[in-house]
């Protein structure tokens, strides 16, 4: 192989761990002991300048396995032109950075971008993709549709 070609290869390599290393820190909050955190993630462009998701906490402690324990745990995602599209309150939960996951027993109150859904459920467990986002609610489930067709 030419010395050209080792170059281009080392040389893509470096940037493929630039831009894969900026994703991954992009996804996770800060690890260790923080208080009054907050960490965002951004969409793919060309929408890169668009804030995706927020996850915020008044407190997160380490926990053993990489998890982390958050205290008054708040998380925001938000559409391609910045418009709110969920949020989701908890006292606490157990966050695994590296899967996308929050779970906990602890009373979750998730209301939609326009107010027009309200979940409540004691436990959860919500996973966030590249494209998606699941919530899994667990017991005392309550929800509320407000639909302008149930107004009239």
């Amino acid at each position: 192989m030419k010395s050209g070609g080792k170059f281009f290869w080392c040389a893509l390599a470096a940037i493929f761990c630039i831009v894969a290393g900026r994703n991954l820190a992009q996804s996770l909050p800060p690890i260790g002991h923080a208080q009054d955190f907050s960490t965002d993630v951004y969409y793919d462009p060309p929408n890169g300048e668009q804030i995706k998701a927020r996850l915020s906490g008044a407190e997160a402690v380490p926990l053993p396995g990489g998890l982390l324990d958050v205290k008054q745990f708040h998380m925001d995602t938000f559409k391609t032109n910045g418009a709110p599209q969920v949020s989701a309150t908890a006292a606490n939960c157990t966050f695994a950075p590296l899967e996308s996951l929050a779970y906990s027993s602890s009373h979750l109150k998730v209301v939609s971008g326009d107010g027009s859904v309200h979940v409540e459920s004691d436990g959860f467990r919500i996973v966030w993709q590249t494209n998606a986002m699941s919530v899994t609610l667990s017991n005392n489930v309550h929800a509320v549709f407000e639909s302008e067709l149930m107004k009239k």
